[in-house]
């Protein structure tokens, strides 16, 4: 009788034998393509904090959609650069807005593109903050909660498939159900941010988006990175308050987290690879220090692995061309 590590080793020399025995599978179902989507005509620019990643007018939005679902990528998730901003980011209901015009024109032209749309305050408001700013500088909790409730209906009003609030206000979940529910959204599902951490990793995202808080920081509303429990709480508060689904973000400091939050909630949960996290793989590529490819695939296999049902990452398509 052999020794367990030489039948496995036996198993591992197979290429074919590989892909049976295979624990994890990784594949372009499973990935989900975020979007940058800003005002203008034919606009396609570059983001410098972040290479292989644009700016995109709709028109450039809804192309880069298409390829996603024809590289097998079920989900799009909509973050908007708005033509101006005001204190309480106003753009984020805007029927005319910047993530509904696109949601539109997204839905109108491939139809079976699920589109994510993230709801937040920060990209539209002046100060860079997630929600309404007193004039000591706190957030205001509740205040924002009807902001984020107008902003949730407008998007479902829009087209889009689920509404995904990464803001961090306490209550917020419940209050978008509700407001959805009213509108006679009551089929929209929430994907709501639920462990998201005050982390180093969101650097170029804050570039790309414009998002950067103008005094302060985010951390009175964000988790702090120590708090695994607080984390669990979190989700288990926002399944209660009617999400449908749960998100890690980041994912490669929390994949703990991401096992524990998925045996704890038992429904499905998305893991944000977020930019901090592609633009360290980039730049260590870039330099000849990996692989892309390798590390890469090796990366979102280790995010599923730890238990997310889905990953959101900028490596979508070309992650999905790899596995192809």
């Amino acid at each position: 009788m052999p020794f367990p590590q030489t039948r496995m080793r036996r198993l591992r020399a197979t290429r074919q034998l590989r892909g049976l025995v295979r624990e994890t599978r990784l594949s372009p179902q499973d990935l989900v393509y975020p979007m940058f989507v800003a005002h203008g005509v034919d606009r396609r620019e570059p983001i410098d904090a972040m290479p292989g990643i644009d700016h995109l007018s709709i028109a450039h939005a809804v192309t880069e959609a298409g390829e996603a679902k024809a590289l097998g990528i079920p989900a799009v998730l909509l973050f908007g650069l708005p033509a101006a901003k005001d204190e309480e980011g106003s753009g984020a209901w805007d029927d005319e807005g910047i993530v509904q015009l696109a949601t539109q024109a997204i839905k109108e032209a491939h139809p079976d593109v699920l589109v994510i749309t993230d709801l937040c305050l920060c990209e539209y408001t002046s100060h860079g903050h997630c929600g309404v700013v007193r004039e000591d500088g706190s957030v205001d909790n509740d205040a924002t909660l009807e902001l984020l409730a107008r902003a949730a209906t407008s998007q479902a009003r829009a087209g889009a498939d689920v509404i995904a609030p990464s803001d961090m206000m306490d209550g917020r979940v419940g209050f978008i159900r509700a407001a959805l529910d009213d509108d006679g959204h009551t089929d929209t599902p929430i994907l709501a941010y639920s462990a998201k951490f005050a982390s180093a990793f969101y650097g170029p995202f804050r570039e790309a988006a414009g998002s950067a808080p103008a005094f302060g920081d985010r951390r009175s509303y964000q988790m702090d990175p120590a708090n695994g429990d607080e984390a669990l709480r979190e989700a288990r508060l926002d399944v209660e308050e009617g999400a449908d689904i749960v998100m890690v973000k980041p994912a490669l400091p929390y994949l703990d987290l991401i096992r524990r939050i998925k045996d704890e909630t038992k429904i499905p949960l998305a893991a944000y690879n977020v930019s901090g996290e592609y633009a360290m793989v980039k730049a260590a590529a870039a330099a000849g220090q990996l692989d892309e490819r390798v590390a890469v695939l090796e990366i979102l296999t280790g995010i599923r692995r730890a238990g997310a049902d889905f990953v959101i990452t900028y490596h979508a398509k070309d992650a999905a061309r790899w596995l192809q």
